[in-house]
């Protein structure tokens, strides 16, 4: 598999246009973004951050982003794959909706669409508001053994996204039994950071991008970091560094409906391509704080049936499923 996602890699994809459909043999016309959650969440930015980077660049014409939230961003995904055969809709993703096909039992799967590109990936931070009496993770990992009810934590997705695996495997790795956390899930990352900032939740758990406003004016203060490695402007240890052995990241790609054909499949993937290697995109991931995690057409197929069976394997591991 290793070999065949790095050939994967380093093919380069074909002009945009050279393929059928391609409007004036420059750009890709009217072209739609689904996004499965409510504005202002991980997918919601990823896919605006998206369309306005293609449109700049010349890849595509007008994108239209439009938002379908519900269950996790299942009810976006059975639209998709209710849309088979369209050639001019993706849909924003991520880990979250992996988990969501499970937590919310989704009479349709990731399997079923047509897997586009990965895109990126960034750590989760674990938040609380400024007067929060928690100065630092250690202080609330204390609270939490003595009572894990009594803390509601907040995310910005179901479970089995990355916003509810994240606290669920600290909780675990910091001694706590996963069935005891409270946790509480949001439809995307603006509904949690209301509930955060309004003291509905005692500790929020999103990606760095969605809260990066918040965390400069100091309204939000950042406990951890997920990922491997302290991140820049951030002034936060990881967990590693606060004791607590858990490393996570999430991901966000791109799909379509199912049923297209290889030459339609391939001038979405050729176009996404583009928007890769362009400058503007380049500047996208510079001011969202995103790493750079493209992956292709079908290394990208092949990532997603690795994730789900992942995902499952985690929920049972933690007792959750």
């Amino acid at each position: 598999m290793l070999v065949a996602v790095v050939a994967a890699l380093l093919l380069v994809p074909p002009a945009v246009g050279s393929l059928s459909g391609g409007g004036d043999g420059t750009q890709l016309k009217g072209l739609q973004v689904m996004v499965p959650n409510s504005p202002g969440g991980g997918y919601d930015v990823t896919a605006r951050a998206a369309a306005r980077a293609a449109e700049e660049a010349g890849v595509t014409g007008a994108v239209e982003v439009f938002n379908l939230p519900g269950a996790g961003g299942t009810v976006g995904l059975r639209r998709l794959v209710n849309d088979a055969g369209d050639t001019r809709e993706l849909m924003s993703m991520g880990l979250g909706v992996v988990g969501s096909v499970y937590s919310n039992d989704s009479p349709v799967t990731l399997r079923q669409t047509t897997p586009i590109a990965r895109l990126t990936e960034e750590t989760e931070i674990l938040v609380v508001p400024a007067d929060s009496p928690f100065r630092d993770l250690g202080q609330l990992l204390a609270a939490w053994r003595a009572n894990p009810g009594a803390l509601p934590v907040g995310g910005g997705s179901s479970p089995g996204g990355p916003d509810h695996l994240a606290p669920m495997l600290t909780a675990k790795a910091a001694g706590i039994d996963p069935r005891t956390v409270n946790y509480v899930p949001y439809d995307g990352g603006g509904d949690l950071l209301a509930a955060v900032l309004g003291g509905k939740v005692g500790l929020g758990v999103s990606g760095l991008g969605e809260f990066a406003d918040q965390v400069a004016s100091g309204d939000l203060r950042v406990l951890a970091v997920t990922a491997g490695e302290r991140v820049p402007g951030v002034e936060a240890p990881t967990l590693r560094e606060s004791g607590v052995d858990v490393e996570f990241t999430n991901w966000r790609g791109l799909v379509a409906p199912p049923g297209l054909t290889a030459e339609q499949r391939d001038e979405l993937v050729a176009a996404v391509g583009a928007l890769h290697g362009s400058a503007e995109w380049r500047e996208a991931l510079e001011r969202n704080d995103w790493q750079d995690a493209y992956l292709p057409g079908d290394a990208f197929g092949a990532f997603l049936a690795a994730e789900d069976e992942r995902v499952a394997g985690v929920l049972r591991e933690l007792g959750l499923a």
